[in-house]
């Protein structure tokens, strides 16, 4: 049972607040200024995006940055690092790691995924975070099988617990074996580690299971709109009831727009449905979505779960197609306001 199921005002002011690097601007806007902007709007923690670092590497070093120039973005991360302190910042988390478990053993994809691993945790270590952020591969050449998986994450647990690190691990909704809260908690809770929690995000869970892009009403299908509403909640009652408080690493935040026309339900890019989606259509919760942002809050905050919340949005528009004249340090200062407004939506004794 959940251990503390009371939204009390009080309870959720214990709450600390995260903005997604990649979420202000682009790679290509002055990272200082854009985390100032993050640090003035009152948050406290980043979680730093890895194509953040590599832009950020790029400007510092004068050349292009490759993806796996270590040396180069182990300064960077240390540049950043002095960067945050200055603004009081702190990195929570470095993502998003993805396409790591399930390959077969011996091919190059392996071999790829764990030099990435070392690759990254020198980062970690340059930036000061302590947790790896991995989402649920969407690979679609892979033959799924699940004890190669937890196998592979539990490795990946015990090679991070050497230095002290954790791994947080996310449903991407487009993922071709676990695009549910449900699935990843269920390979979270075999994997059987205690550095290893489950990421939540109240995209990826209405995303996967009660919102659909790629049909007019932007819903899945049901029987009726009170058999849809009725299964989702169910989720969310479970999701409540079976996921301890302790082991959601953070609650990600964002909305999403219906997409019209619905975008088609085929792979585009190496990009399924809902990975486009994902990557361009996704505001403040507040900004224009249709989701139940509400809902996905209420349920993971009815766990006890009084952690770390963080915004991570992709907004290009209700069309996808980017928005000019966005102002960064407003759009942050709207980010502060629509968490206080969410919070404020979930506390039993609002006012």
């Amino acid at each position: 049972m959940p251990g503390d199921s009371k939204l009390t005002r009080q309870s959720l002011a214990s709450i600390s607040l995260c903005y997604a690097s990649c979420s202000l601007g682009q790679p290509t806007d002055p990272l200082p200024e854009r985390l100032s902007h993050i640090a003035s709007a009152g948050f406290a923690y980043i979680e730093l995006s890895f194509p953040d670092l590599q832009a950020y590497a790029s400007q510092t070093e004068g050349r292009d940055v490759g993806e796996k120039e270590w040396d180069a973005l182990v300064r960077a991360a240390e540049g950043v690092k002095r960067l945050l302190a200055e603004r009081r910042l702190r990195c929570f988390i470095l993502q998003p790691f993805g396409q790591f478990e399930g390959w077969p053993e011996g091919s190059d994809e392996k071999k790829d995924a764990w030099e990435r691993v070392e690759g990254w945790i020198r980062i970690m270590k340059a930036v000061g975070t302590d947790t790896l952020q991995v989402g649920s591969s969407d690979v679609e050449t892979i033959e799924w099988d699940r004890n190669v998986v937890v196998k592979d994450l539990r490795d990946l647990c015990d090679r991070l617990d050497k230095d002290g690190f954790k791994l947080s691990y996310e449903n991407w909704c487009w993922s071709t074996h676990a695009p549910t809260w449900k699935a990843v908690w269920g390979i979270v809770r075999d994997v059987d580690r205690d550095n290893m929690t489950v990421n939540l995000d109240t995209f990826q869970t209405a995303g996967s299971e009660w919102a659909d892009p790629t049909r007019p009403s932007g819903l899945v299908d049901a029987t009726s709109d009170a058999e849809r509403e009725k299964r989702f909640q169910a989720s969310l009652d479970e999701l409540s009831e079976t996921v301890p408080a302790e082991k959601i690493g953070f609650l990600q935040l964002s909305d999403a727009y219906k997409v019209d026309p619905p975008l088609e339900d085929k792979t585009v890019d190496g990009l399924r449905p809902r990975g486009r989606w994902s990557h361009d259509f996704r505001p403040l919760p507040y900004g224009g979505g249709y989701l139940t942002v509400e809902q996905v809050t209420k349920a993971v905050l009815k766990t006890g779960w009084r952690g770390i919340l963080s915004v991570e949005v992709f907004d290009s528009g209700p069309e996808g197609k980017g928005e000019d004249g966005v102002r960064l340090d407003e759009f942050a200062r709207d980010a502060a306001s629509s968490v206080q407004r969410l919070l404020d939506a979930c506390a039993d004794d609002a006012t």
